[in-house]
């Protein structure tokens, strides 16, 4: 599932160049196209782990499975900016309970030491999908053209429903090839069908911090998402199948990021018992390192230079990408849908704001230095805050203060 919702959401990026051209849109425009998405999903993030806590992730995510995949297929019957925007708008309702859904079926399916390694597989098949996105779109588009890029991926994504509605089971003791020793490794609280009303307060408090994080976090990830193609295209004049080779190289690392980042944080929690530790630090690293890497990339100018800079900045980004969704699971695991959704309702902000401000930055300054440097300086920030991020202060069970 991971894998393919990146493929819907990043393959505008791809076929940006050639939406672009074929509908007359400007940079600024295209802009505002790329962060329609990120509208919805910015403020379904919580409603929709509402409503996996309370219903179950298995009705939830065929609900919007089905939605973006239909999504999908209308992107490419988009006629101009309007029918385009509003397609993309679809796709963000649709997936904007997708990740807060599978962390509250993660939350019943795996022991705390090893939720980090749960997120880090998970998201990186997603980030496999940002990697394979603009190979595959490309070679779509050359076989045929963008508009069937998006038809072939939308029937990909109702596919994947049928098969979720088949296989997945709320309560793992309802799954036929459950044994007894692999519940014993789950709690009282996975084996159970409990759902206790969500204690907003207390929650809130211990989210919103990591909330901040995620923030600066996703405003760097949405630039690699939509504009990268694009960067290589523009600033170092490259055909639509080099910029794709050299856009799915840099995101190749987030897919070794996203492994290493959730098995370190589980090993660190294993060896130390510190989820502080385990957590905060690999939160701190990752985004420091992401922006140290970033920062060479304003002042060099070489193809080969400035694409390693950036897979070693994606790399040490998604190093947090995991830990990130494991945090909601250690601070409330009875309402992980909906501290999962908090969560990445930062993500989702920045899809709105960093995609259009991005393209914005370009078209004033004519240059791609100003939208990096301020990305970078974000990441600064979020560095930061992540030391007041503490994953240790749990809720109580069933939400009892």
């Amino acid at each position: 599932m991971y894998f393919i919702t990146y493929l819907d959401r990043v393959n505008i990026s791809t076929a940006a160049p050639h939406i672009r051209h074929d509908l007359a849109l400007s940079n600024t425009q295209l802009g505002l196209v790329l962060s329609a998405f990120a509208i919805p999903y910015a403020f379904f993030q919580v409603f929709g782990g509402f409503l996996a806590d309370r219903y179950g992730p298995r009705k939830l995510l065929c609900a919007v499975g089905v939605v973006w995949g239909l999504s999908t297929v209308a992107t490419g019957f988009a006629s101009g900016m309007v029918t385009l925007f509003a397609a993309r708008l679809a796709l963000g309702f649709g997936e904007g309970a997708a990740f807060p859904g599978a962390t509250q079926a993660m939350s019943r399916w795996l022991p705390a030491d090893q939720r980090g390694f749960g997120q880090g597989i998970t998201h990186a098949f997603a980030r496999l999908g940002n990697a394979v996105a603009p190979l595959a779109v490309a070679g779509l588009i050359a076989l045929f053209d963008w508009r069937a890029a998006f038809w072939v991926l939308g029937v990909l994504s109702l596919g994947w429903t049928v098969l979720w509605a088949r296989t997945y089971r709320d309560r793992p003791a309802d799954h036929p090839r459950m044994t007894e020793t692999e519940l014993g490794e789950l709690s009282a609280g996975q084996r159970a069908d409990e759902r206790p009303p969500v204690p907003w307060g207390p929650l809130l408090r211990r989210i919103l911090p990591l909330t901040f994080v995620d923030f600066t976090y996703g405003w760097m990830l949405w630039v690699y998402l939509t504009w990268i193609p694009s960067f290589f295209a523009g600033s170092y004049g490259l055909r639509l199948q080099q910029f794709a080779l050299f856009s799915a190289l840099v995101l190749c690392a987030g897919v070794v990021g996203d492994m290493v980042g959730g098995m370190v944080s589980d090993t660190l929690l294993r060896r130390t018992g510190s989820l502080r530790i385990a957590r905060r630090s690999v939160l701190v690293a990752g985004l420091l390192g992401s922006f140290a890497f970033i920062v060479p990339t304003l002042f060099v100018h070489r193809l080969g230079v400035v694409t390693v800079c950036l897979a070693l900045a994606f790399f040490f980004l998604e190093l947090t990408n995991p830990v990130l969704w494991s945090i909601p699971m250690d601070v409330a695991p009875d309402h992980a849908g909906t501290a999962g959704g908090l969560m990445n309702t930062g993500f989702g902000l920045a899809g709105v704001l960093s995609p259009a401000v991005f393209g914005f930055l370009v078209d004033r300054s004519g240059s791609w230095v100003l939208p990096f440097g301020v990305s970078a300086g974000l990441l600064a920030v979020g560095g930061l805050v992540s030391l007041r991020v503490d994953p240790a202060n749990k809720l109580p069970i069933s939400g009892v203060r």
